[in-house]
């Protein structure tokens, strides 16, 4: 691309768009913004970049602008069948992402990471160790720090450790990472991408430009995943919790890398299964970047959990409240739910993502689940699964806020209050943080106030 002749049409204002925007504003280019949503925040990123010089794009010129501009960027919030980059492909015009620009001018040596659940934990992961190892990484992509916003910092002695969406793979070819993690692949996003086998696809694709000097590292006891090996034309290493693999692995409570132990299980900061899977992928890929197995091991040990996933906020009452909502998905909730110890009642609901919600109560009627308070847009299709699975259970309510005082009502001492939603935020939220954001501020208020008096005399 010559920035100095080529019109573009950047459409999504939020961080990607804005990163793109701002990538694009120094190197010269013509700019125009869109945004079919107006809301407080992408007003004021508008402003800022239109003071900078970005064009901003008038009610219905989206047509004179489909005309006028040579590429369309798109944020990984707009997809590829809406009828923007329709009107682009009808024209024979470019359509890129923001991460595919980023990765055009990334000099960095790339790590990314994808999958269904374990993304941002696995990147995280990866992320702390290589700091650790005295590496100078950046953790961006999809974790909140858009590639763009880093290609430029970023040089050729640096690794960023990119957490990439299907979103972003819907839009993303010429993406070729030294080491790509898939953690797993579950039923997600089927709003979006119709059907599991579009949405396996794209999440093939992280894969496709690799060749033999990078390497591929692969979740062998997902069935879905183990298949990428086969079109695979880079080395692949394998992480599992099942067999012994070449490459990570799980075996008699240590986890090893190619016969050597790198630490006790036990010794992991974030407990649970899916915990020592990301552990797993990690330790994998650090040490194909030549970490020392001793770092590996003990940044590991020390690491904080990552921010809304299973994350104690308060004890209140004897109540415990817990933050998953990044669990937006059924497997991520079952995961969730699976490492509560005690009695919990499960906050459910938001945005429907395409599947049904059967298999989930099936799973909840064996679990810690004692009750589900249901709200947010997909209430009534998940007490539908409900009852038909025969989990009686529940309570039905539109707003979230009376949702978490329900469960707070709900719940009794020794219990929790699990926010892990199996659905997507975008019913009455900007993305699963600012839900958890306010999970916790609603939480908060209920240890103060006549809110504590109740929770005081419910427990009494």
């Amino acid at each position: 691309m010559f920035f100095g002749n080529q019109k573009f049409l950047v459409a999504g204002m939020s961080k990607s768009g804005a990163a793109s925007t701002d990538f694009l504003l120094k190197r010269g280019a013509v700019v125009y913004m869109y945004d079919d949503i107006e809301d407080a925040a992408v007003r004021n990123t508008v402003r800022e970049l239109a003071a900078r010089g970005a064009n901003v794009l008038p009610r219905g010129g989206v047509a004179a602008a489909v005309d006028e501009c040579d590429v369309l960027v798109l944020s990984p919030g707009i997809p590829i069948d809406h009828e923007l980059p329709v009107a682009f492909r009808k024209k024979g015009k470019r359509i890129i992402g923001e991460a595919e620009l980023g990765c055009l001018y990334l000099r960095a040596a790339l790590v990314a990471v994808t999958g269904t659940n374990g993304k941002t934990t696995t990147v995280t992961m990866i992320d702390e160790v290589l700091r650790a190892a005295g590496f100078s990484s950046c953790a961006c992509g999809n974790i909140g720090l858009p590639i763009t916003a880093k290609a430029d910092e970023l040089d050729y002695k640096d690794i960023a450790v990119a957490e990439i969406s299907s979103f972003q793979l819907e839009t993303l070819s010429s993406i070729r990472p030294h080491v790509a993690v898939v953690t797993n692949i579950a039923e997600d996003h089927l709003n979006r991408h119709y059907n599991m086998e579009n949405y396996v696809f794209l999440k093939s694709k992280l894969l496709r430009n690799m060749r033999e000097s990078e390497f591929a590292v692969l979740n062998y006891d997902d069935g879905r995943v183990r298949e990428f090996a086969k079109n695979a034309r880079c080395p692949v290493r394998w992480f599992s919790v099942r067999e012994r693999v070449k490459g990570a692995y799980l075996y008699e409570g240590g986890l090893y890398f190619e016969n050597e132990k790198i630490m006790d299980a036990a010794d992991l900061s974030l407990k649970g299964e899916h915990n020592v899977k990301n552990a797993l992928a990690a330790i994998c890929a650090c040490k194909l970047l030549g970490a020392e197995s001793k770092t590996v091991g003990e940044a590991l040990a020390k690491m904080k959990g990552v921010k809304h996933r299973i994350q104690t906020v308060a004890e209140i009452g004897g109540v415990t409240y817990i933050d998953d909502s990044k669990g937006t998905n059924v497997d991520a909730t079952l995961t969730a739910v699976g490492c509560m110890q005690s009695d919990t009642v499960l906050l459910l609901g938001g945005k429907d993502k395409g599947y049904d919600y059967d298999a989930l109560f099936e799973k909840l009627k064996g679990s810690r689940a004692v009750h589900a308070v249901l709200y947010g847009e997909n209430r009534f299709k998940l007490l539908g699964s409900a009852v038909k699975s025969g989990y009686t259970q529940v309570t039905l309510c539109a707003d979230f806020a009376l949702a978490v005082r329900i469960a707070s009502m709900t719940a009794r001492s020794g219990q929790c209050v699990l926010l892990s939603p199996a659905s997507s935020s975008f019913d009455m939220f900007s993305g699963y943080e600012e839900r958890g954001e306010k999970f916790c501020e609603i939480v908060a208020g209920l240890g103060s106030g006549e809110n504590a008096e109740y929770a005081q005399e419910r427990v009494e």
